[in-house]
């Protein structure tokens, strides 16, 4: 039997007495109390929340902030219009199924499409780095311009900045948006409650895969695209089931599993998930395996959580599957008075784990 390793073994060469030194380590995981930002503020896990929790919002004291929803639902001259600003900083910049561009529209129209708007126009600042392909952003902004045409948008104003070589990565994008409210509709991250039926409208866990493949050279035995998608549509299909949808989320930064929790801890409630229904394409589900993710927690730009009372949800899932963007919706869970403010899953052997919020990213620079 081989003898155990001593720590002069794992010294080598050093010097009897030197201590080991640890300069240049790093943390696989984001320290909690870091005093400088790190990648883990940006991933729209724990660490992010805490970011806008501390700093931000006492910062800007506003009620329609704090509501922290996709966007900002506001009174105006007796209608109401929602608003919405993003930026994206993709790497690369463009990936199966999508670039920066088509990404940066269908993210705003999406965010706007959570509070039940109907988009109508749409900000584009872009942040180019010196040296960069004219071509190359020339054809972000083509493909940027389409899918603008296709969400039925308009982009009516910009701007642009240049940053010194080095000190981007080619093109960052920021697009806010605006868009009208029907009257009857009042979709909120509380107001869901006990009795809701958790639906999701398709597949999850693409997009991070699709990225994570191209930007790792991972290869899975099969292309997979990225889901970006304008989802206005599909939320016009199920308002014209029933105005009283009582929460609307697009999974993107930490994935299903940071929406959900968002969700239970503003409305207080909790919710129950069953795995056996999650729909995970087997690429997925064999990648995250492979690089030992949560499906839950893996970001997601075509998809959208409804939270609907019990009663009508038959309906509107049939109404989701009719339509293009919706054709694979499941109904995933419910919320119960138990728990109040966690998310919890029944595993298919039986068992319950907790699904909590990711404390960063799994995979940074994902939108």
């Amino acid at each position: 039997m081989a003898e155990p390793l001593t720590l002069q073994d794992i010294r080598g060469a050093e010097a009897p007495g030197d201590e080991p030194s640890f300069e240049g380590w790093t943390c696989p995981l984001p320290l909690r109390d870091s005093p400088t930002i790190v990648m883990g503020h940006g991933g729209g896990g724990a660490m992010s929340g805490e970011l806008v929790e501390h700093v931000f919002l006492p910062s800007f004291a506003d009620a329609s902030l704090a509501q922290l929803g996709d966007s900002a639902v506001l009174e105006l001259h007796g209608g109401r219009m929602a608003f919405s600003t993003d930026s994206f900083v993709v790497r690369p910049l463009f990936f199966p199924g999508g670039c920066i561009g088509d990404l940066a529209v269908n993210g705003t129209v999406n965010d706007l499409a959570m509070s039940g708007a109907q988009a109508l126009f749409l900000s584009a600042a872009f942040i180019l780095e010196e040296g960069t392909d004219v071509t190359r952003v020339g054809a972000v902004a083509q493909r940027m311009g389409a899918a603008a045409t296709q969400a039925g948008v308009r982009i009516v104003t910009g701007d642009t900045k240049v940053v010194e070589s080095g000190h981007g990565d080619g093109v960052y994008i920021n697009t806010a948006g605006i868009g009208v409210v029907p009257e009857g509709v009042d979709i909120r991250p509380d107001r869901a409650e006990p009795g809701d039926v958790v639906i999701i409208s398709g597949h999850i866990g693409v997009h991070g895969i699709a990225i994570m493949s191209v930007r790792e050279g991972l290869e899975f035995g099969t292309e997979v695209l990225s889901d970006s998608q304008p989802l206005g549509g599909l939320v016009a299909a199920m308002l014209a089931v029933t105005r009283d949808l009582h929460v609307l989320r697009d999974p993107t930064r930490g994935g299903v599993a940071t929406s959900l929790n968002e969700i239970a801890r503003s409305s207080g409630v909790g919710i129950s998930l069953d795995e056996r229904s999650l729909p995970v394409p087997e690429v997925v589900a064999n990648a995250c395996a492979f690089l030992g993710l949560d499906p839950l927690q893996v970001a997601n730009e075509g998809k959208l959580l409804a939270f609907v009372p019990r009663e009508q949800a038959d309906e509107v899932l049939a109404a989701m599957r009719a339509h293009p963007s919706g054709s694979d919706a499941a109904i995933i869970g419910e919320c119960v008075e138990d728990h109040p403010g966690m998310v919890s899953a029944r595993t298919g052997f039986g068992a319950a784990r907790v699904v909590d919020l990711p404390i960063g990213e799994q995979l940074p620079r994902i939108c």
